[in-house]
């Protein structure tokens, strides 16, 4: 029986010594795919997306107009992107440091200028126009924080009227709000006995 056994112990060796090789070769070619496992997971980190605020900036500012900017901006940063403040701007009750809002209106007063709830518009009567009656916007001289007043204007609304009012020129009519994104037949309903183009 020992001799039966003796004569096989050396395929017994072989066979042994393929199995460790095999089960070597498997474990280092199975190795390498644990790291792409870890770079697939980290992708997720690179997909998120800043989000930003819109500000218009009035008064004694450089350059004077609506600013994007990342969200968790200062006034500090509102007013480097603006080309600073002019040199009679009045900044004693400018505080730099605190965050700016989305549809914000930023009004700097010039030094002995009181600081206006609103921005101060001048009015031009043109012959033969009557004047609007008391209590309607003027949509072509309305700052985002009187047109946020009218029913169903929100802060991104009234950012539209004023971004499609700077680059296509003075609304003509009250009716061409309509081509403002936004606002639909039923929303100027509501608004349409507020506002006047003036």
């Amino acid at each position: 029986m020992d001799d039966s056994f003796a004569r096989y112990r050396p395929y017994l060796a072989m066979m042994l010594l393929f199995i460790i090789v095999l089960a070597g070769t498997i474990f280092l070619l199975r190795r390498p795919e644990q790291p792409v496992i870890a770079i697939t997971t980290a992708t997720p980190r690179a997909t998120a997306t800043p989000v930003s605020v819109v500000v218009e900036v009035r008064g004694a500012i450089a350059k004077p107009g609506v600013y994007t900017l990342p969200a968790g901006s200062r006034v500090q940063d509102v007013i480097a992107l603006a080309g600073d403040l002019t040199s009679n701007a009045e900044t004693r009750a400018l505080n730099l440091a605190r965050k700016v809002n989305d549809g914000e209106q930023l009004y700097i007063p010039a030094i002995g200028e009181a600081t206006p709830t609103t921005v101060p518009v001048a009015s031009k009567a043109t012959p033969g126009a009557s004047k609007a009656p008391t209590g309607k916007i003027n949509i072509n001289t309305a700052t985002i924080a009187e047109l946020d007043t009218l029913p169903g204007i929100g802060p991104a609304i009234a950012q539209r009227i004023i971004e499609y009012r700077a680059q296509n020129g003075a609304f003509q009519k009250i009716e061409d709000l309509k081509k403002v994104r936004g606002i639909g037949d039923v929303l100027f309903d509501q608004i349409k006995d507020l506002v006047t183009v003036e």
